[in-house]
Formats: C-alpha cells, sequence, structure tokens
C-alpha cells in the first residue's frame, strides 16, 4: 500500500512537471498574439529624492510577429490628461515564456519591460526595468463581449 501511494504521488509530481515543462518550452511571440489590458499603479522616483504617483489604463495589441501598439490613458499625482494617447514598439517572447517589450509614446522616453507569460496563457507577469520608476503588475488578455443577436 505504502509503495502505491509513492508511485502515485510520483507520477502525479511528473504529470504536473511535464504540463509545465511543455508551457515552458512552448511560447514564441504568437502566444500573447492579440489585445491585453491592465491597470497602472506605480512611482517615479526623481533624482532630488522627491517621487510622483503613477496611475492610468493601457491596451496593449501584440501583432504575434513582435511589434505591439498601445493605447492609454496615465497621468502622475492625480493629473490624467483627458483622452487617449498612443504609442508603438516592439516585444520578443521566449521559449521559456519570459520576454521583453520596448514602448514609444511621442515626446517621452522609451518604456522597458520584462514580462513572464502565466501558464493560463491569459496573463503576463510584468516590472519595469527602467531607472528611477516603480511600476510591477499583471496584464490580462482582453476578450472583447460578443455582442448579442436581436438585441
Amino acid at each position: 500500500m505504502k509503495s502505491r501511494t509513492s508511485l502515485l504521488l510520483l507520477i502525479l509530481v511528473l504529470a504536473a512537471s511535464s504540463s509545465l515543462t511543455a508551457h515552458a518550452s512552448g511560447c514564441t511571440n504568437r502566444t500573447i498574439k492579440g489585445a491585453w489590458v491592465q491597470n497602472l499603479q506605480g512611482l517615479i522616483f526623481l533624482p532630488d529624492g522627491t517621487s510622483l504617483v503613477l496611475t492610468g489604463v493601457t491596451k496593449t495589441t501584440y501583432d504575434g510577429f513582435g511589434n505591439l501598439t498601445a493605447l492609454d490613458a496615465s497621468g502622475v499625482n492625480g493629473n490624467v490628461p483627458a483622452g487617449w494617447r498612443t504609442g508603438s514598439g516592439s516585444y520578443t517572447v521566449n521559449p521559456d515564456c519570459t520576454g521583453t517589450e520596448t514602448i514609444s509614446f511621442p515626446g517621452q522616453a522609451d518604456i522597458h519591460a520584462q514580462f513572464i507569460v502565466a501558464q493560463s496563457g491569459n496573463k503576463l507577469h510584468y516590472v519595469n526595468v527602467d531607472a528611477g520608476i516603480s511600476l510591477s503588475g499583471e496584464v490580462e488578455r482582453f476578450h472583447a463581449p460578443k455582442s448579442e443577436e436581436g438585441h
């Protein structure tokens, strides 16, 4: 009985690890193709020792080939300008499901981030890697609501 339990546990561990390995070895730029949304909450640290609070929302669309477009409404210290700003950039997803991206908005320094694709494939966990910015979080795959026929 004890050996059956041990064997069963070993089989469960191997099955779980093989599914993790299968996901981790299968990521490409196409893995995150589509639209993704997130809310932003972070800090910008200024050279004089003060900081600014960053807030906003974004929608980023990945084309599956390493290019992205971004739409956001964000600002600092509660001052979010009305309207949406657009940007573009590039990204790379590695076979182990880690990745990097660079986003450019006109008139601003480029934004650089590193991310990991969650096993579900519907979330990205990211961190901004630019000096003086503390920003991390989750990005969720955007699924547009299906329109109801006849309404």
